[in-house]
């Protein structure tokens, strides 16, 4: 099957696609400006319901919501479905952040805010805006995009520290292994980066986190 691409010409049309990109920053900011406190939970949109992945998702989101955050998620399948879905289930608010794509994306039933994107920097800023931590399940790409964006900021001081929490150390335990080995031991990060953020497995050592973190 010949794949699909959303490719824009940015040589073309530039001024109205400004116009485009301010649209949808406003539109989520009129949209999410009472969520306060939210979490945003990130993880693979390729798990299904039954898959151990999907239920970790869904407990840890319940877990959160019953503290009294409300959850943000990318609004596609998996471990985005799962969390909007544990959190509508516990009565929170519970957002979707859907990204415009030719494939594998598609809403999912359990958000009740749902807001669609075109452009995945201003659905990134969206994410970060509003929420009071990053909970990183595993997933792919796009999971380690979001994940690493949040260190970098954090890192250059460009936004305030805030928990990142990686779920399931299982999984993540050989990239911070490669962190150490390749980064720290050659100076390319320092030593203190290390504590931008935290990998954990139980939900309420992570909710317990969190909340040390946010006055509710």
């Amino acid at each position: 099957m010949e794949k699909q691409y959303l490719i824009e010409d940015f040589t073309l049309k530039d001024t109205w696609r400004l116009f485009h990109i301010m649209a949808e920053f406003v539109e989520g900011f009129e949209n999410l400006s009472d969520v306060y406190p939210a979490v945003s939970i990130f993880g693979s949109a390729r798990c299904k319901k039954g898959d151990g992945l999907y239920e970790k998702a869904y407990e840890l989101s319940k877990s959160i919501a019953r503290a009294g955050f409300n959850v943000i998620t990318g609004g596609g399948g998996g471990v985005m479905e799962a969390a909007n879905r544990g959190a509508k289930e516990c009565g929170v608010k519970s957002i979707g952040l859907n990204i415009e794509l030719p494939f594998e994306q598609k809403p999912n039933q359990y958000s009740n805010i749902k807001l669609s994107f075109k452009y995945f920097f201003v659905r990134k800023v969206m994410f970060l805006k509003y929420a009071v931590a990053y909970i990183v399940l595993p997933g792919g790409f796009g999971t380690l995009d979001e994940c690493f964006e949040a260190i970098t900021l954090i890192q250059t001081r460009k936004i305030k520290p805030f928990p990142v929490v990686m779920v399931d150390s299982s999984y993540w335990n050989g990239l911070i292994n490669w962190i150490k080995e390749k980064l720290v031991a050659t100076g390319k990060i320092s030593a203190e980066d290390m504590n931008i953020f935290k990998v954990m497995d139980e939900p309420c050592e992570i909710v317990d986190y969190i909340k040390k973190f946010v006055i509710l």
